[in-house]
């Protein structure tokens, strides 16, 4: 996602890299995490999903703890909180709103088709609108 920010921000003229990548726990991955870092990009990826108690088995020390007290930063936690409330309401909208929970066709292609068809419909309106 990062490679297809640069080359988008490269495409309309910025040569600016993103300061910071944020994700949940879903995308995390050791060698794409050394990736971003290496293209000038912060990486902010909380390594629990938030419903454990205590880190998975062997997820401790190194980058977890790294990720983990970064998070508990005011800043970082800032950051996290931000994603949560850009990115989140997105798929809310389609999921719950939409009743679009799963999608119909399968491999990437038509998969990211699929995708683009959804968003591009998807209507701001109101719950008083007649739409």
């Amino acid at each position: 996602m990062i490679e297809a920010t640069n080359k988008e921000l490269e495409a309309i003229g910025v040569t600016d890299t993103p300061g910071v990548a944020v994700a949940d726990s879903g995308y995390w991955h050791e060698q794409q995490i050394d990736t971003v870092i290496g293209g000038g990009t912060g990486v902010l990826i909380a390594p629990d999903a938030g419903k454990r108690a205590t880190p998975r088995r062997g997820w401790t020390g190194g980058r977890y703890t790294r990720m983990r007290t970064v998070s508990a930063t005011d800043y970082g936690g800032g950051l996290y909180r931000r994603r949560k409330a850009i990115v989140e309401p997105v798929f809310a909208q389609t999921k719950h709103n939409r009743r679009i929970d799963s999608l119909q066709r399968r491999g990437r292609s038509a998969v990211r088709s699929e995708w683009r068809l959804i968003t591009a419909t998807t209507t701001c309106s109101s719950p008083t609108s007649t739409n």
